[in-house]
């Protein structure tokens, strides 16, 4: 008989939607967790009909189901780090920002608002219930277009990016990453993509009283390829794990936005729709 040989690693839960393509969602999430060496655990808010193509359908569940889900996780795992994505309605909102709070675990909130297509994907409701999360947020990770919704003004440029996570650190995320796939910036920034990290103190952590943030500036290539579905997804779970790691934020977010560039250089080439990121690729040192 052989010896029994178990490990205990870090865990982590995601809070999302299912993508029934598997590019995005709780399917990337779980992947990015296990590429860094995390168990993802996972309540699931809504499940979708999509591929490569797009959305078809969204069902979200009843937020009383959302939560029991988070209890039986909660009652039995050590959770070092939990991640939001789609939390479809304002019920669900609300319901996940009062489970949350009972935890002093990280919390990464990738507030999911606004779809590649540039339409909105929450009542305006929804959007407004964020505030309560964002104000619990250890890192609050939008893109551009989740960003202009949340601070209601555009975000078109590095500076526009600053801005906004500015706003949202005084709305009380410890710190906020403003992703610039999105930004249009100036003619020498297209072919780089700049990530703009915001940060309420120099350690990256909760501060029992606020100071002036500390802005950082993270450029990677940009990769020719329009197969980023799921990139949010994966980021924002990347975080999530190098938190429940035990690694400082700034650390983390920086090794994870690095490792995005191999991601979509190493995207899922699969369907007939543009295809999605490779979030295997994150976990690698």
């Amino acid at each position: 008989m052989s010896e029994y040989e178990p490990v205990e690693p870090p865990v982590a839960l995601t809070i999302a939607g299912s993508d029934s393509g598997g590019g995005a969602g709780i399917q990337a999430d779980l992947t990015a967790m296990r590429a860094h060496g995390v168990l993802g655990t996972s309540v699931v808010t809504a499940t979708t009909a999509q591929n490569t193509r797009g959305v078809e359908d969204v069902h979200p569940l009843p937020a009383d189901h959302v939560a029991s889900q988070y209890a039986a996780v909660a009652d039995d795992f050590a959770v070092g780090a939990i991640k939001t994505g789609m939390l479809a309605t304002a019920e669900t909102v609300e319901q996940v920002t009062e489970l949350v709070a009972e935890t002093d675990a990280p919390l990464v909130v990738d507030p999911v608002m606004v779809a590649a297509t540039g339409d909105r994907l929450l009542s305006p409701a929804a959007e407004d219930a964020y505030e309560g999360l964002i104000a619990d947020a250890t890192l609050v990770t939008p893109n551009a277009d989740e960003a202009a919704v949340l601070t209601d003004a555009p975000v078109d440029t590095p500076a526009d990016a600053e801005r906004a996570g500015r706003e949202l650190v005084a709305l009380g995320a410890d710190a906020a990453l403003v992703k610039g796939g999105h930004l249009d910036g100036e003619s020498a920034e297209r072919d780089t993509v700049v990530d703009t990290l915001v940060r309420a103190d120099d350690a990256g952590g909760s501060a029992p009283e606020r100071v002036a943030p500390t802005v950082d500036r993270f450029e990677t290539p940009r990769i020719d390829t329009e197969a980023t579905h799921g990139s949010g997804c994966a980021l924002s779970s990347a975080i999530a794990a190098r938190l429940a790691r035990g690694e400082p934020l700034r650390d983390a977010v920086d090794a994870a936005v690095a490792g995005m560039t191999e991601a979509v250089r190493r995207g899922y080439d699969v369907g007939e729709g543009p295809g999605a990121v490779n979030p295997t690729a994150l976990g690698e040192e």
